[in-house]
This record gives structure tokens, C-alpha cells and sequence, in this order.
């Protein structure tokens, strides 16, 4: 239904599965936000309770005794915008839900504390989201590689054929960057999926002796790693984490781009899946647009918007910042629900492209043999030189573009080549098909590494 409330495009009824993932919204939702705190707080109580902090039948009490269902939110909203935080608010309810275990409740910590820690709890649950659609996307492309592997076509450089490739050639590019996100991923995991627990100016004073202890079995309650130092104003570990997303996305964008352009009229050497009705003009029936690429840009742009958001949130004043926190509650959700939607949609467009190998050929062809004139220009050098060679292929190839006869044809009738190569050499050194360089070798060591991450 309709929401008189939703206003972007990530609670609108009609974008928000395009630019975000049901289980993605589900793990930055305000249930799942505030689930969190919650788990937090029991965490926090449960750690100090082992360690005689506080009285273990508080902490049992506050466990039993908070009910999420049993919160009012309107009440919850209203002083969260006047606070200005939702910790203090949603404590003040969780407290007269324990009654007299409540006094217990929120022992030495500070809102910081409660928030970083849960953001921790949703980042660590986002980026197994996002694992999952990269190892997903890795099998696409590793079929993609290899199916194509000897497949033939142009590589332009500068928008202009330049040399032949074969699509699996390309395949195995991408699946190289994705490889190496699968890699950043493992790296990163360890220094962003880390609790906070350090008290008002991070020192652990309001527990005495007890304060790492507490923290330490805070955290393993958690299942998040126990941090080095405080982070209150040490901002670099979610600004990786965004930061990689940036990275994933980028990546995403650079296929996008090359899918747009492959699937122009003018190449159609590729398509994403058939689906009736998709990529549909309003006004023009024969059109079939790239929806799922067009959507993966967008969600590159919007990515790296944020990650400079982050990088800029890093600059925080002394112990506590004044403002730089609040801009992370902007960034961390929206760019992992656009990662997501890029991710879904490269599965979507790669799982299912359609792949035109007789265009491909078709293409290689367009500029009568010029997209081999290296090729020719390597053979003479070895009776020439490199030098005088580049300048009889160059010659020919002025004549090529000027004429309507092929680059085989203008060769034969140029003494200069003739009286070193045969007619069959020309031919065969003219045929983008023999001039593919190491290509499906350079796709089979690419699966071979990535059958290794």
C-alpha cells in the first residue's frame, strides 16, 4: 500500500526493491535498529553480571523482563527528537519494563557505546548479505570466462576497435576485480566487526578495575571483536566498510558501462535477459533498455557519495565529535542498500545475459582488417625493422580508410609486403581470429586463481 510517509527511494512502494533488497532493508530497519540496542544492552548486563558488576539476578531480570513488543514508539520518537539520540529515551522504557532490575540497566556506558555497538551488530549482518552476492556473482562470471574463453571480438580502447579479445577475456576482468573484493571483504571483516564499550569520554572510569573485563565478555557475548582502543572518534573502520562497498560498486558500474554500450544498436553484441515488458519505451515498442545496468550506475554514484561522506566524518573534534556521528546514520544504510540493489541487479543482468558471438564477429570485421594491423606490422618489422615497418602498415592503412578495399587487399598490392609475405600469410595474419595474443590463456589462469580464493 501506499505510505503518505515514504518519500525516497528506499521506503517508496515503488522504488525501494529497485534501489535496495528486502533483506537488506530488513537488517537496517528501525525493528532491527532497535532489536539491536536492545541486544546490546542485555549483553552489556549479562557480561557484568559473570563478573559480579552487578547482581546476577539483574541481569536474568533484565533479560526476561524486556519485551520489544510491549515499547511504545510514538512515545520513543518523540523524545528520541527531543534528546536527540534514542538511547536515554528507549532506556527509560526498558527500565520501567524491569522494574526494580531496571536500576542496573545501562551500567556504566554511554549512548555511544549502545549505538557504535549495533551498528556494528547490522554492519557485520550487511556485509554477510553482500559476501553472499559477490560469491554468487564470482559463479556467474567464472561460467561467463570460461563459456567464452575462445570467443572472439573487438577490445576498443578510446571507444575505437583496437585490437581483437575474446568476450571471456573481458569475463575474466571482472571476475578478477570481484575476486579481489571477496579478498577485501575477509581482510576488512576483523578490523569493522568490533563493539564499542569505553563510557563517557571512552576511559572506562565508571568501572573502575572491571572496565576491559566487562568489555572483553561484552563482546563475546556479541560475537564482535573486542577493540584495541576506543573508536568513539577513530572512524576508520566504518568508513572502510564503506569504502569497500564504493570499491563493489565501482566495479559494478564499470560492467554497467560496458553492458550499455555492448548492447547498443550499434554494437548488440550483448543483452540482459529477456524479460516481457522490461526496458519498455512508453513510446517507441522496439526499444529494450538496460534496465538492471542503468541501476547498478546509479547505485555506483550514490555509493561513493557517501564514502566521501565517511571520509569526511572521519575529521571529529577531541573525545566526543559535535556533529560528523550524525552523518554516518545517513551513510551506512543508504549505501548498503544500494550495494545491495547493484549486486541483484549484476546477478540478474550477467546471471541471464544474452551473448550475440556472430555479432562479435560481425564487428570484427567493420574495419576491413584494420583491427590487425599490428599484426602485420609485427611480421615485417622482423625483415624491416620496427620503424619502416609502422610506416608501410601506416601507408596501407590510409589507403584502407580512404578506399572501400580491405587491409588484405591494399597489402598484396604493396611490393614492400609482397616481397616478404605470401598472399596465405597475409591472409592469415589479417584474420582477427589468429591475433587473439594470449587471451584464453590469461582466462584460464584467471579461473585457476579464482578457484583458489
Amino acid at each position: 500500500m501506499l505510505s503518505a510517509s515514504a518519500s525516497t527511494v528506499f521506503d517508496s512502494l515503488l522504488f525501494r526493491d529497485t534501489f535496495g533488497t528486502p533483506a537488506m532493508r530488513n537488517v537496517f530497519s528501525d525493528a532491527s535498529l532497535i532489536r539491536k540496542y536492545i541486544a546490546v544492552e542485555i549483553a552489556l548486563a549479562k557480561a557484568q553480571s559473570r563478573l559480579n558488576v552487578i547482581p546476577a539476578t539483574a541481569a536474568a531480570d533484565i533479560e526476561s523482563r524486556i519485551k520489544f513488543e510491549q515499547l511504545d514508539f510514538e512515545r520513543l520518537k518523540h523524545e528520541t527528537e527531543n534528546v536527540g539520540y534514542p538511547i536515554l529515551p528507549l532506556v527509560t522504557q526498558l527500565a520501567e519494563q524491569c522494574e526494580e532490575a531496571g536500576k542496573y540497566l545501562h551500567w556504566g556506558a554511554t549512548t555511544q557505546d549502545i549505538m557504535d555497538t549495533a551498528n556494528a551488530l547490522q554492519i557485520k549482518e550487511a556485509l554477510a548479505l553482500v559476501e553472499s552476492d559477490i560469491r554468487a556473482l564470482r559463479t556467474i562470471l567464472q561460467e561467463l570466462a570460461s563459456t567464452y574463453k575462445d570467443t572472439p571480438m573487438a577490445g576498443r580502447t578510446h571507444l575505437q576497435q583496437a585490437l581483437p579479445i575474446t568476450f571471456g577475456y573481458k569475463c575474466a576482468i571482472w571476475l578478477g576485480m570481484f575476486d579481489r573484493h571477496e579478498q577485501r571483504l575477509r581482510e576488512l571483516k576483523p578490523r569493522v566487526e568490533v563493539g564499542q564499550l569505553a563510557g563517557a569520554a571512552g576511559t572506562l572510569a565508571s568501572l573502575g578495575d572491571m572496565g576491559l573485563q566487562v568489555q572483553a565478555e561484552m563482546m563475546r557475548e556479541l560475537g564482535l571483536g573486542i577493540p584495541v582502543t576506543t573508536w568513539h572518534v577513530a572512524r576508520d573502520n566504518f568508513a572502510e566498510a564503506l569504502n569497500f562497498l564504493a570499491l563493489v560498486t565501482g566495479s559494478l558500474g564499470k560492467i554497467a558501462l560496458d553492458i550499455m554500450l555492448m548492447a547498443s544498436t550499434e554494437y548488440a553484441e550483448v543483452y540482459e535477459p529477456f524479460v516481457k515488458g522490461r526496458g519498455a519505451s512508453s513510446t517507441m515498442p522496439q526499444k529494450r533498455n538496460p534496465i538492471s545496468s542503468e541501476i547498478m550506475l546509479a547505485c555506483a554514484k550514490g555509493v561513493r557519495q557517501h564514502a566521501g561522506l565517511m571520509l569526511d566524518a572521519m575529521i571529529q573534534d577531541f573525545e566526543r565529535a559535535t556533529g560528523p556521528w550524525h552523518a554516518e546514520w545517513i551513510a551506512i544504510p543508504e549505501s548498503f542498500l544500494l550495494t545491495a540493489s547493484g549486486l541483484a541487479q549484476a546477478r540478474f543482468a550477467l546471471g541471464g545475459l544474452e551473448v550475440d558471438a556472430a555479432q562479435m564477429q560481425k564487428n570484427l570485421g567493420i574495419s576491413k582488417g584494420l583491427i590487425v594491423a599490428e599484426s602485420v606490422m609485427m611480421a615485417l618489422a622482423a625483415h624491416l625493422g620496427k620503424h619502416q615497418a609502422h610506416e608501410v602498415v601506416y601507408d596501407a592503412c590510409l589507403r584502407v580508410n580512404s578506399g572501400s578495399q580491405t587491409l588484405a587487399e591494399v597489402l598484396m598490392q604493396t611490393p614492400a609486403v609482397t616481397q616478404h609475405l605470401s598472399d596465405e600469410q597475409i591472409h592469415a595474419l589479417t584474420d582477427p581470429a589468429n591475433y587473439l595474443g594470449q587471451a584464453p590463456e590469461m582466462v584460464a589462469h584467471a579461473l585457476n586463481a579464482s578457484a583458489r580464493i
